[in-house]
């Protein structure tokens, strides 16, 4: 039987001078993220570029919304770019910290009514032709702002900033990295806690306590944590279901470092594996290795660059060949940093275009059987074709780990 994982054998969580160099280096990066953005202004005959997701907040400005904050923090933490200015907004409950962590921003007062200072905001930028991050405005908002200042067209963009976060700088990856080791070390930190009659939620409970007390600042997203038929619900939530010998048990979790997350999926066995999931196991992990098999040849430069539309293939081919193709119904992987979920995206509706590089994204695919039984493998791979390698950043073991005996 596999040794069970000890803490001891993952990375110390981040030290306060690691958090104070990566905030050096966004503050340092921020100048080239501008100009990128800025860049496509004239192809595009954009004069200004109005931001509202709390993620490009912070990328572009240093503004940060704790998660869930943007729903009652109103306007504040808005931005808007023009060639040679940025306007954070800021409501009297937000001006102070908007002025110490955007200090390069110019920072105009705000209230819940966006259009009573829109005409001013565009003509302070020499804003005409604006583009708005339309997935992310209602359409009031919209029809707010038309009238507010009809000279002003605004232009429906999206995915602007969210390809140029795709490509992850060095510092970047250094914090999904931390994240990752925080997680494996709170999962490692509970293992031998795991017994029948013990619930998903003491579990769920005992995994959320090792991520905040050991490194991390907050959950990468809420925590899954599914024993037996449970397991069959890809995103489900922790009950008062108690964990059984001979079931699965599946955890999906992250943590948050410096704002950048971790996204990890491990399905246990609870006593000896019943056949079945040992071998729906066994198909998985295949299907995963078959992904990260193709994706690293890529990087190496053995094939030619991979798409994520690929990427998905490679792993659902495997689970098809099984005969499970109808038991696996998401998507292989998906991007991560400052969001849970961004660019890249492997799955069967992802583009065509080689992947970027270096570039951080999961590769999860899993296989549930309705009111049975689930398994899902996930681990965060570092991408990166100019050094010719993918580095898988989840260190906690993969293969069949028995629990609860």
């Amino acid at each position: 039987m596999r040794r069970l994982p000890h803490p001891a054998d993952f990375s110390a969580p981040p030290a306060a001078v690691d958090l104070i160099r990566w905030a050096d280096a966004d503050r340092s990066a921020r100048p080239a993220r501008l100009a990128r953005l800025r860049a496509r202004f004239a192809d595009e005959g954009i004069d200004a570029y109005f931001g509202i997701r709390p993620e490009h907040m912070r990328y572009l400005t240093g503004f940060i919304l704790e998660d869930g904050e943007d729903r009652v923090a109103g306007n504040s933490g808005r931005f808007i770019v023009s060639g040679d200015d940025v306007v954070v907004l800021a409501d009297s409950r937000y001006s102070l910290q908007a002025v110490a962590q955007a200090p390069e921003s110019r920072i105009e007062a705000t209230t819940y009514d966006l259009g009573a200072i829109w005409p001013a905001l565009v003509r302070s930028v020499g804003a005409k032709r604006v583009a708005v991050e339309s997935g992310f405005i209602s359409h009031q908002q919209w029809t707010e702002l038309q009238k507010a200042a009809p000279e002003v067209e605004l232009v429906p963009v999206s995915g602007w900033v969210e390809a140029d976060r795709a490509t992850k700088e060095p510092a970047e990856i250094e914090r999904i990295r931390a994240a990752c080791a925080v997680a494996d070390r709170a999962l490692a930190s509970i293992v031998r806690r795991i017994t029948p009659g013990v619930s998903e939620r003491a579990l769920a409970l005992a995994l959320e306590w090792e991520m905040r007390t050991c490194g991390a600042e907050a959950l990468a997203f809420g925590i899954a944590c599914l024993a037996g038929p449970n397991a069959a619900l890809p995103h489900g939530s922790p009950s008062e279901q108690e964990v059984c010998a001979g079931h699965v048990l599946l955890f999906d979790f992250g943590a948050m470092v410096a704002g950048y997350r971790s996204d990890m999926t491990r399905t246990l066995f609870v006593g000896e594996p019943a056949a079945r999931d040992l071998a729906i196991y066994e198909i998985v992990a295949a299907a995963q290795q078959a992904s990260i098999d193709l994706l690293a040849a890529s990087a190496r430069g053995e094939r030619p660059a991979a798409s994520g539309r690929e990427g998905d293939a490679a792993a659902r081919q495997v689970i098809e060949a099984a005969g499970h193709g109808q038991h696996f119904g998401h998507g292989t992987g998906h991007g991560i940093g400052l969001a849970t979920h961004e660019l890249p995206s492997l799955s069967r509706v992802a583009t065509e275009d080689p992947l970027p590089s270096p570039t951080v994204f999961s590769v999860e695919p899993g296989i549930y059987l309705d009111n049975e039984t689930g398994v899902r493998i996930e681990d965060l791979v570092l991408y990166d074709a100019g050094s010719r390698g993918l580095e898988r950043l989840t260190c906690f073991p993969r293969e069949v780990l028995v629990v609860g005996v």
